[in-house]
């Protein structure tokens, strides 16, 4: 497959997210575009390739993503995934289990942040596995 980030959105793709590619299957992209620690806003551009997604976890402070190119899939634990496009927001109360990722089919990318950035914590799970990300994306409704 061809990993050359295409252009999906204004916001830059980064660089491959080797830091945390061991809670993804497949390869993402982090592009941080905040800085100010007075703010305490951490605000980041998280790229993904066709059929990457994260691994189950939750945050402490809870999240919102943005979606701001491409196809992609949340889910939380114990319901059915939903379907994003640019424009999309979700907003992740603190605590819930949860993923998120591109579709089968398609580059993905949203900002993301947390809530309580100063005490949040990540608790990282186990890989979401393919039977249930393949039913994801059969369950979408575009």
């Amino acid at each position: 497959m061809n990993t050359e980030v295409p252009k999906i959105s204004d916001f830059p793709a980064g660089k491959e997210n080797t830091a945390y590619a061991q809670y993804f299957t497949g390869k993402s992209w982090l592009a941080p575009l905040t800085e100010s620690k007075e703010l305490n806003v951490p605000l980041s551009n998280v790229t993904f390739e066709p059929g990457s997604r994260n691994n189950w976890h939750s945050h402490t402070g809870g999240q919102l993503l943005i979606v701001v190119g491409g196809e992609g899939l949340y889910q939380e634990r114990g319901k059915p995934a939903r379907y994003l496009k640019s424009g999309d927001i979700v907003e992740i109360a603190p605590n819930v289990e949860h993923w998120h990722g591109a579709t089968a089919t398609s580059w993905f990318s949203h900002l993301a942040t947390t809530g309580n950035p100063q005490t949040n914590e990540n608790k990282w799970l186990e890989p979401v596995t393919d039977e249930i990300y393949n039913e994801a994306n059969l369950q979408i409704k575009k």
